[in-house]
């Protein structure tokens, strides 16, 4: 069953997720609904993660490699600097690149639930595609989040704005959770987690 806003407000009052926000923020002056921002918090049956200013990896080519999941090479990634100005901070994605980001917010997952992080259309409509990924039962940290920039312009990513929506799925009740087999993702912190095998 997918999850719908008084339970995500429920669980997150016990830590599910940290920190907050209650409501879907699309201005940072709402009032006068000034500075806009991409929408950031709990929706109706999800809610959407802000990406974190403290790092953003960009994929490189390095001649005579090969990516390698099961040896992956640091080397072929390298940092992209925040940018600022009055539309807010960000980072930039080239053309036909791909990059990685991280979760401004930590997650608890509950033992019966699995989240599934699916990109927001504003981004969509760009070229950029977020990777589906899931987060699976009593996993915890940061999200490490994938962008494909598809588009053959470069691309603005705003940090400390919306980024993903999670959808949360209730299921039976499982025998091994993430926690239990200790998964190798498990308690990611505010930082880039390299894939590993």
């Amino acid at each position: 069953m997918l999850k719908c806003d008084r339970w995500i407000t429920e669980q997150a009052g016990q830590g599910m997720i940290e920190p907050f926000q209650s409501g879907l923020v699309r201005h940072l002056d709402p009032e006068q609904k000034l500075r806009p921002v991409l929408s950031f918090g709990c929706s109706s049956y999800g809610y959407d993660l802000r990406l974190s200013p403290q790092e953003f990896l960009i994929f490189r080519h390095v001649p005579g490699t090969v990516m390698n999941p099961k040896r992956f090479n640091p080397a072929n990634l390298e940092p992209t600097p925040l940018h600022e100005d009055e539309d807010g901070r960000y980072f930039i994605l080239p053309a036909h690149s791909y990059g990685l980001g991280v979760a401004l917010e930590k997650l608890r997952v509950p033992p019966n639930i699995t989240v599934i992080c699916l990109g927001k259309s504003t981004y969509a409509r760009l070229g950029i595609i977020v990777n589906t990924t899931p987060a699976e039962a009593s996993w915890e940290g940061h999200l490490t989040l994938e962008f494909s920039n598809s588009s053959g312009a470069d691309c603005r990513i705003y940090a400390d704005e919306g980024i993903c929506q999670l959808l949360f799925f209730e299921g039976d009740p499982c025998s091994t959770t993430y926690s239990d087999r200790q998964g190798k993702y498990q308690h990611q912190p505010e930082r880039v987690t390299l894939a590993k095998v």
